[in-house]
Parts: C-alpha cells; sequence; structure tokens
C-alpha cells in the first residue's frame, strides 16, 4: 500500500500540495484530474521523489520513503517507474536501447550509456517492446516514431525497471485520439496482468471515467474529490470545480474526448476539468 501522510509542497507562497492525505491499495488503477496548476503533477513527483516535499510523510509497505537517499532512493525511483508527457526518451538512440535505459537505476548511469546490459535484460526489453507492439521498431530511431509510438516506448522502458507503481503524468495530453486509446488500453492492460498500481494524470474526465477504478480531483493543491466514477456527479462537478470558466474548458473536452465515448457534446457538459 502507498500512503501519503499530510504531504505538503510549497514553492515561495505558492501551495502547489496542500496537506494531501491519501491511501492507494496495491494493484489499483488511479485517475487524477484536475484544472492546470492543480497540483496533480507535484504530487505525482513527490511520489516517485523527483521533488522532495516540504513537510509530510511517504510510506510505501511500511517503509518510510521520505527518509530514502543515494541508492536507496535510485532504486525506489525504478520500483515507482515514472511516464512523462513528453516521452523522455533519447532521440538519437534506436528504440530498444531506450528501453534498456530503464535498467540506469541497477547498473549506474556510466554503464547503462555505454551499453553494458546482460543478456537477460536485452531479452526483458524485447518482451517489453513486444507487449507493447513494437518489435518491428526496436532498432529504428526514437527520434523517428510518431508521438504514440514514442510513448509506448517509454511506458516499456517504465516497464523494465520492475516496478510496483507506475506513475503517468498527463501521457496522453499531446496524442491525437487514436494514439491515446492505444496508450490508455496498454496501462490499464499492465495494470490488469501485473497487478502494477497505476496513477495516471488526465485533463478529461471522460477518459479517467472510462479507463480508472477510482478517481481523485485536486484543485489549489488540495483533494477536493476521492471515490468511484459513478459517484463523480455532475453536481459533485460542481461543487469540486464551480462554473467559473467552465465554458472555456468544455470545448478542450469535447474535442479531446471523443476517443473513449460516443455520447454527445451536451452530455460532456459536466465533465470537463
Amino acid at each position: 500500500m502507498l500512503e501519503l501522510f499530510s504531504l505538503k509542497k510549497t514553492f515561495g507562497q505558492t501551495r502547489a500540495v496542500d496537506d494531501v492525505t491519501l491511501s492507494i491499495e496495491a494493484g489499483q488503477m488511479v485517475g487524477i484530474i484536475g484544472r492546470s496548476g492543480a497540483g496533480k503533477s507535484t504530487l505525482l513527483r513527490l511520489v516517485n521523489r523527483l521533488t522532495d516535499p516540504t513537510s509530510g510523510t511517504i510510506m510505501f509497505e511500511g517503509r518510510d520513503v521520505t527518509k530514502l537517499k543515494a541508492r536507496e532512493l535510485r532504486l525506489w525511483r525504478a520500483s515507482c517507474a515514472m511516464v512523462f508527457q513528453q516521452f523522455n526518451l533519447v532521440e538519437r538512440m534506436d528504440v530498444l536501447t531506450n528501453v534498456l535505459i530503464g535498467r540506469i537505476a541497477h547498473h549506474g548511469f556510466l554503464s547503462s550509456m555505454a551499453r553494458h546490459f546482460t543478456d537477460e535484460e536485452k531479452a526483458m526489453a524485447i518482451r517489453a517492446l513486444e507487449r507493447l507492439d513494437l518489435v518491428p521498431q526496436a532498432l529504428q530511431r526514437a527520434g523517428t516514431l510518431s508521438g504514440g509510438q514514442q510513448q509506448r516506448v517509454a511506458i516499456a522502458k517504465a516497464l523494465v525497471q520492475k516496478p510496483k507503481i507506475m506513475l503517468a503524468d498527463e501521457p496522453i495530453a499531446s496524442l491525437d485520439p487514436a494514439n491515446a486509446t492505444r496508450v490508455m488500453d496498454a496501462l490499464r492492460k499492465i495494470n490488469r496482468e501485473d497487478g502494477i498500481t497505476i496513477l495516471v494524470n488526465l485533463h478529461t474526465l471522460d477518459t479517467a471515467r472510462a479507463y480508472c477504478e477510482r478517481i481523485i480531483a485536486m484543485r489549489d493543491g488540495q483533494v477536493r474529490f476521492d471515490g468511484t466514477p459513478h459517484q463523480l456527479t455532475p453536481e459533485r462537478i460542481h461543487e469540486i470545480y464551480g462554473t467559473e470558466g467552465l465554458d472555456e474548458d468544455i470545448d478542450e473536452a469535447v474535442t479531446s474526448t471523443s476517443f473513449v465515448s460516443g455520447r454527445s457534446a451536451n452530455s460532456r457538459v459536466y465533465e470537463a476539468v
């Protein structure tokens, strides 16, 4: 179980994450929603320890993650894999090598850059690419792939880290509907087949409802809702987000969520987040 206790992160006078307490059961797929600046990305970076909390505690399976340093911290980041919106691949390197770089925490930076990987690790990387339908692109330069393919390479890279938790920060924000569907399908399949806990930041509620068993809504660094998709009614949306500026979000939500919902635009009016 992943547990956050009174977690806070401030930048000057800004409270990016403000007193968040959560418990995430092993194997859950959790969608985190909220407008830009709500604190979603900072929350994931705190869990992965890419950012240190101002105060509060992160516990995983009874271990205090906030106290980890040096090699133990590197291994935590490996077991808590991060998938970014902008892919974070080395474009001039081939796909297979990019995936193998996911083993960096187990080798060290210089060894990974020198491509000193074992045959077992190479086989592991090929299996990960196979799961993401990318074996034909294994020796292709990463920079020549489409955005959707690059994001699936990033997921394969996360898989070879052998993570217990996978964090995905707006993984479909820059993708077209078809590629967004493939990426979300891949994350859900990994969650169900491997039992890996997945926390995914999403801009639209339709996507969260379609793929996640639990939804957390954030605003101003705080958790304003935590429940099932069914519980997040239009009335709750109004309570959480209000109506100011909603019209600007409606157009974006209607455009970007059509790949997971065949409903009319009117039925999605209160799902813009």
